[in-house]
């Protein structure tokens, strides 16, 4: 009998995805745990490199040779034939599977970062979303099309009677990226996931597909999962967040808390890192330093620890931080969380402790830099 609240929609634990190359086996997602809760909005936020996009691809089974699932669980609680409540672990399916298949579109569905290259050119639009319509329900090609059209007007293209013949060539970035929409929406999934969606849009067309996809999910109470790098986009669409780094989840927790007051030390320097409104002028932009690792040749114990100003050596060099769960209901992955933090680090039962950035380390690169810009 399942033991989880009934909010609870997806559930990804310990997931693994590896790709098996000439130099090693890269190993892309390295046990990542999410949760994501019907009708709220999850944001998977990160550098480029950290597996948020493969992590997406690993739910729905789409990841590309030579790349495969290794392990962990994908647990979607849905409602199977008769209403009757289901857990299905989608990383225990194929990916040719025919359990799979159906998931995708009607449970499932996803709108990756580039339209152009996931729209045929060489197919009308109207084609490609009525395909996505006949593969989930019985009804005919003047029913799928008839679908279609409202679908392009719901999401706010105009005349949508003549863009549903058009090629999508023949449309803007703004425009191919709604007819995405629309076919992801085709089938009214329970979940979209949706691949840094506005990466390639400019200011004001990315600002008109958050709000799209925020007044669709109001409308049909479905939930998201939205994979960025952008804070602000974080900030105004998200319930909740997820800080991944190097293939696994670091910090995860509400908008609210996670902005607040970051635990992870991962999560407090991309936050300071973000250019904020009326900071000094010649302030200096607090940066991560270094770079992430090659999936192919992890550090040992803590994967952040070579660009951490809280490491402790001999113990972030040695084990591998576990997930702790704090009293606010968030997920950390770090020692000084752990119980194994030696004395003088501040208590992180407390709730008033926060991560203060080590004067000392801070100073002595702050002093190391200056004396490089001068000379």
């Amino acid at each position: 009998m399942s033991t989880q609240p009934d909010d609870v929609l997806l559930e990804v634990k310990g997931l693994r995805t590896h790709f098996t190359t000439d130099t090693g086996e890269v190993r892309a997602v390295n046990g990542a745990d999410l949760t994501l809760r019907r009708g709220r909005t999850l944001c998977v936020v990160g550098e480029s490199g950290c597996g948020k996009s493969v992590t997406a691809r690993s739910i729905l089974q789409l990841v590309e040779r030579p790349g495969r699932v290794v392990g962990g669980q994908v647990l979607l609680h849905r409602r199977g034939p008769g209403g009757a409540a289901e857990t299905v672990d989608l990383a225990a399916l194929g990916p040719r599977d025919r359990r799979i298949r159906q998931v995708r579109g009607r449970d499932i569905a996803m709108v990756f970062q580039e339209p152009m290259a996931s729209l045929s050119l060489v197919h009308r639009v109207g084609n490609q979303i009525g395909e996505a319509i006949r593969v989930h329900n019985r009804v005919s090609r003047a029913e799928a099309r008839r679908r279609s059209v409202e679908l392009l007007g719901r999401v706010g293209i105009p005349a949508p009677e003549r863009i549903v013949d058009a090629y999508p060539f023949q449309l803007s970035g703004g425009m191919r990226q709604r007819v995405m929409i629309a076919m992801a929406l085709s089938c009214e999934p329970e979940l979209l996931i949706a691949d840094e969606p506005t990466t390639a849009l400019d200011v004001t067309t990315q600002a008109q597909i958050l709000d799209l996809l925020a007044d669709l999910q109001d409308s049909r109470g479905m939930a998201m999962l939205f994979i960025t790098h952008d804070m602000g986009v974080v900030a105004e669409i998200a319930d909740d967040v997820a800080v991944m780094y190097l293939g696994s989840v670091v910090e995860q927790g509400a908008v609210d808390g996670v902005f607040h007051a970051p635990r992870h030390p991962y999560t407090r320097a991309l936050l300071e890192s973000v250019p904020r409104m009326g900071a000094p002028r010649r302030e200096r932009l607090p940066a991560i330093r270094g770079s992430v690792p090659d999936p192919a040749h992890q550090p040992s114990g803590c994967v952040f620890r070579d660009r951490c100003d809280h490491a402790m050596p001999g113990r972030c060099d040695t084990t591998v931080p576990p997930p702790v769960s704090l009293a606010d209901g968030r997920r950390v992955r770090c020692l000084l969380y752990g119980g194994d933090a030696p004395a003088g680090h501040a208590d992180p039962a407390d709730p008033a402790h926060q991560f203060r950035p080590d004067p000392a380390g801070a100073s002595a690169r702050r002093a190391d830099e200056e004396a490089a810009d001068a000379d």
